[in-house]
């Protein structure tokens, strides 16, 4: 296999991630700087800036994929290969995946994806109160009346949004706890203030949390994440 698509396997960034390590040289074979073209064969030492790399092993007793990744601005959350910059190409996954929602191409932070299509529905349902905390920066100045309106809803898609969680950060950004999933939902309510969203990143998903997962990386959910995901269920 090429060398960019081990280093995806390995969970340590995206194909389109390790094509630009490899571009800067960051990367070695055997001891030898390698390019894109450079393939990668049974035990050969990958490291990249001198760190080594190894795959990681999948979850035993699991039939399906579960992952958490850390989407960059410019990722489009489809799994429609036509489209430059889609998730499934990002990521380089060797199963079929899809995101289990979606995160606005504008935004960055964490989404989930999966191979088991059955279970998506079941965790986007609003009724069964998910969380999802996401950190907003704006071009204007956190107002306590900003922050109240936000949390009570706000007209979007001619429907009201659900009441919500804010609190301030500092004087231009703000936290946001929603249990619902609209389209750009967060940009269009700060708009009906006035405000306009510079930056957004998901940090959480129920008791699922970006952590220390860097831009470009995901990996596997645990045992006890899939569990709180959805309680109860057994088979995975």
């Amino acid at each position: 296999m090429r060398i960019s698509k081990y280093i995806a396997d390995t969970g340590y960034c995206s194909r389109r991630e390790a094509d630009k390590l490899l571009s800067e040289r960051r990367v070695t074979v055997n001891g030898t700087p390698a390019s894109v073209g450079t393939l990668f064969n049974e035990g050969d030492d990958v490291r990249v800036d001198g760190q080594t790399l190894q795959v990681r092993a999948k979850k035993a007793g699991r039939k399906h994929v579960y992952i958490a990744y850390n989407k960059p601005v410019g990722v489009t959350c489809t799994t429609e290969s036509a489209i430059k910059g889609n998730i499934v190409d990002a990521i380089g996954h060797e199963r079929r995946i899809f995101p289990i929602g979606r995160l606005d191409k504008d935004s960055e932070g964490l989404i989930l994806l999966t191979s088991n299509g059955d279970i998506v529905n079941e965790i986007l349902r609003y009724e069964n109160g998910h969380e999802k905390e996401y950190l907003v920066g704006v071009n204007h100045e956190i107002s306590p009346e900003f922050l109240t309106g936000m949390a009570r809803g706000v007209i979007v898609h001619d429907q009201m949004t659900k009441p919500c969680r804010t609190s301030r950060l500092n004087k231009f950004a703000f936290r946001i706890i929603l249990k619902q999933g609209l389209n750009r939902q967060i940009r269009l309510m700060a708009a009906a203030f006035g405000y306009r969203v510079k930056q957004l990143v998901r940090v959480r998903i129920d008791n699922i949390k970006l952590g220390h997962l860097k831009l470009g990386q995901w990996r596997n959910l645990t045992d006890v994440e899939l569990k709180g995901l959805i309680p109860g269920r057994t088979e995975w």
